[in-house]
């Protein structure tokens, strides 16, 4: 059985989606088993520059089977709305090549509401969420109110179930925001218009992959967001909502029993970050700006400026093992490219005055500040290399110290953002 997932070893926005693209060719099958729109995988590839939120990166091979697991939470609007930018640039999409797990939860156009005004009522206070609602969306799944999408395919209990979610969310607003009530009606008539539409792509999701591993398929899992953003062992309570780790891949997809074979972790030559919480080393002046400006570090899904520092060993291989990592992709080296010395956060010294390499518990995280190492930088333009031996001998010295640091193999490297700018090692 050949199954890997590529997941997240920092914050987010690692270089996930470049590497399902790519790895995608090898697999039958694949699978975002979590989260939902607020994800960001940008992707540039023979048909153009794509910003995926929803689709999983595997929708440009023709021949893949793309799945939304059942650990995903699915916006309707959003997702019709991808379907099209995507489709305009003449990639096929329909139910033969992408399918949506029946117990998948539906993102309503109250959840984004409730978030911002979650996010308005915490002011300073604010977790940095997408405000794309997906914490309501899973606030409501865990309190079991929650819509799934297979009740799309069941009309009386559909509207049996959707009454009493509108009169709790309306109990809700009244009291904690002042906000006017939902209106049913309305709510159907977008269900009409955005969710209905997608009833043929709505599977038994643990059907469909039994039935791929039964014919020998290989199932390749993406993941959202990363593992310092998981919401039991990342930053808590500045995480996402769902878990980003490997682990989860088999809950999320929708067959439990499946077991994940390979563990692809996604990491950036440097450190980068969206939202609120706790950030060792972050970059505040001048080079951070550079940093910021020659990564093109702006959310892929909300186009925030992300914040930015030099490569954190200890967080990185704290990630690393919460994914339990197989292999490491380490992405945007070549964005490295023209640094005369390179920084590296070697270890934290915590507010005691203690030097430490383990990754403290959030709240400790705040008195930590980074202890640096420093590394040759390099001055030659490594875009165009495809051999790890082409590479400047600075460059790679810097992946080969990683790689001994994480105690985890470098397979990829990545000078690039195009499909092909990669080093495979």
């Amino acid at each position: 059985m050949n199954t890997c997932a590529i997941v997240g070893i920092n914050w987010g926005d690692e270089g996930k989606g470049r590497m399902v693209d790519y790895l995608a060719a090898q697999y039958d099958v694949v699978v975002r088993y979590q989260g939902g729109n607020n994800a960001g995988h940008t992707v540039i590839n023979q048909y153009g520059k794509f910003a995926l939120n929803l689709l999983p990166s595997g929708i440009f091979r023709p021949e893949t089977m793309n799945l939304l697991g059942v650990g995903t939470v699915v916006d309707p609007q959003h997702l019709t709305g991808e379907i099209a930018r995507v489709r305009e640039q003449g990639v096929q999409i329909g139910p033969d090549n992408l399918k949506i797990a029946d117990r998948a939860i539906i993102v309503f156009p109250f959840y984004p509401l409730q978030d911002q005004m979650e996010e308005a009522r915490l002011g300073s206070q604010k977790f940095g969420s997408t405000r794309r609602g997906i914490s309501p969306a899973y606030g409501d799944k865990y309190m079991k109110k929650a819509i799934q999408m297979g009740d799309l395919l069941h009309p009386q209990a559909l509207e049996k179930h959707l009454r009493l979610l509108v009169d709790w969310k309306n109990a809700v607003f009244s009291k904690a925001y002042g906000q006017p009530p939902i209106q049913f009606d309305q709510v159907m008539q977008w269900l009409e218009q955005y969710a209905m539409p997608l009833k043929p792509y709505i599977c038994d999701a643990g059907q469909l992959l039994k039935e791929a591993l039964s014919q020998g398929k290989s199932i390749l899992f993406e993941a959202q967001l990363g593992a310092l953003r998981d919401i039991e062992y990342g930053i808590y309570p500045y995480s996402s909502s769902s878990s980003p780790l490997a682990a989860y891949a088999p809950l999320g997809c929708g067959l439990p029993s499946i077991k994940v074979r390979e563990v692809v972790g996604v990491a950036k030559a440097y450190s980068t970050c969206v939202g609120e919480g706790p950030f060792v080393g972050e970059l505040m002046d001048a080079k951070g700006d550079w940093l910021r400006e020659a990564g093109g570090e702006y959310g892929a899904a909300t186009g925030r400026p992300r914040r930015v520092g030099w490569l954190d060993l200890v967080a990185t291989r704290y990630g690393v093992q919460l994914q339990g990592a197989t292999a490491l992709a380490l992405t945007k080296l070549d964005v490295l490219t023209g640094l005369k010395e390179i920084p590296v956060c070697a270890h934290y010294r915590t507010a005691q005055g203690k030097v430490t390499d383990t990754f403290p518990f959030t709240p400790e995280l705040y008195g930590c500040q980074p202890v640096y190492e420093v590394l040759p930088g390099w001055e030659e333009d490594i875009s165009g290399v495809r051999r790890f031996q082409d590479l400047p001998k600075a460059a790679q010295d810097y992946v080969l110290y990683c790689q001994e640091k994480l105690g985890c193999p470098i397979k990829y490297v990545s000078v690039g953002a195009d499909r092909e700018q990669l080093i495979i090692r």
